[in-house]
């Protein structure tokens, strides 16, 4: 009797066993379960941990609640300025609603992707180029939205999605590398022009204030050589300031005044110098002298016996 008590209850607790190997379930941290018992939604979503089903009636499938790193293939396109290019993107989304994803849509992941190479298609044909290339964020919200709107029915949401790259035809891109150049060029003219500006303002500045102080110029001057000979040169550069060039020249002009002014002296034969045959001036023939009228003769012979007779 004893031995057939212990077989049974031997057999009980063997039994026993296998159900609650069979029944014995764990549900990780990052899952949630989801019972189907009959093929029918049993219950709320089992939480993580240790849990019971039936066996053979109750099929327990797990979701995972992480955050899932979508690629979104490569899409091709024409942009609204009639611009092909090719952009590539990436989704980041999650399961809020265990039971909803996994009865609502057959597989959440495909339908998801689907839904972003769609999306993606999309927004290229409505936005420009520049639009593609330099306001991503607007695309990027643009794109979420699109995604998220039938995600939410099936229990999944789209946390967020960027665009990663923009692929560009060659001859587009030369041609854009040339419009760069060329803005960049612009600037730079215009910034050295700014600066050619600037420094001539302040030149202006200094030249009239030198003009106030000619001994500004001079200690500038000083300032120049010093400068020039701290480079150990053996060449030394003197500038001559124009002042000064103007300053001599009024003292030539004043000097050359004073001695027009003065009368000349009288020069010795001996002093003269030797002129050239060819700057002697040419002397010409002596005229002949005509010989006074017969009757202004006679008078003057008359008028001097006269004269010698009153005497």
């Amino acid at each position: 009797m004893v031995e057939e008590l212990l077989g049974a209850a031997a057999g009980v607790a063997a039994a026993g066993a296998v159900y609650v190997a069979a029944a014995a379930r764990v549900i990780k941290q990052y899952e949630r379960g989801v019972v189907l018992r009959l093929g029918r939604l049993a219950g709320e979503v089992r939480p993580p941990g240790f849990t019971m089903i039936v066996p053979v009636v109750d099929r327990l499938h797990k979701v995972n609640m992480q955050i899932v790193t979508l690629p979104v293939p490569g899409q091709e396109g024409i942009t609204r300025d009639n611009v092909t290019v090719r952009v590539d993107a990436v989704v980041y989304f999650k399961v809020v609603d265990a039971a909803s994803a996994l009865i609502t849509v057959e597989d959440y992941k495909y339908a998801v992707s689907q839904m972003a190479q769609t999306s993606l298609r999309s927004i290229i044909g409505k936005s420009d180029l520049d639009d593609l290339l330099s306001n991503r964020e607007k695309l990027n919200q643009g794109l979420e939205l699109m995604i998220d709107s039938p995600a939410i029915g099936w229990g999944v949401q789209v946390d967020r999605v960027e665009i990663k790259d923009v692929s560009l035809p060659e001859s587009m891109k030369r041609s854009m590398a040339r419009q760069a150049e060329a803005d960049r060029e612009r600037r730079a003219r215009i910034i050295n022009a700014d600066a050619e500006l600037q420094a001539s303002r302040k030149l202006a500045d200094a030249a009239r204030q030198m003009a106030e102080t000619p001994s500004a110029l001079q200690l500038r001057l000083l300032q120049t050589v010093m400068a020039v000979a701290a480079e150990k040169n053996s060449t030394l550069v003197l500038p001559i300031p124009v002042e000064l060039l103007r300053f001599l020249e009024r003292g030539d002009d004043h000097t050359e005044r004073q001695t027009s002014a003065a009368p000349r002296p009288a020069e010795s034969p001996a002093e003269r110098p030797a002129e050239s045959p060819a700057e002697r001036p040419v002397q010409e023939p002596p005229k002949a002298v005509e010989p006074p009228p017969e009757r202004e003769v006679e008078r003057t012979i008359d008028d001097i016996i006269e004269d010698a007779q009153g005497k």
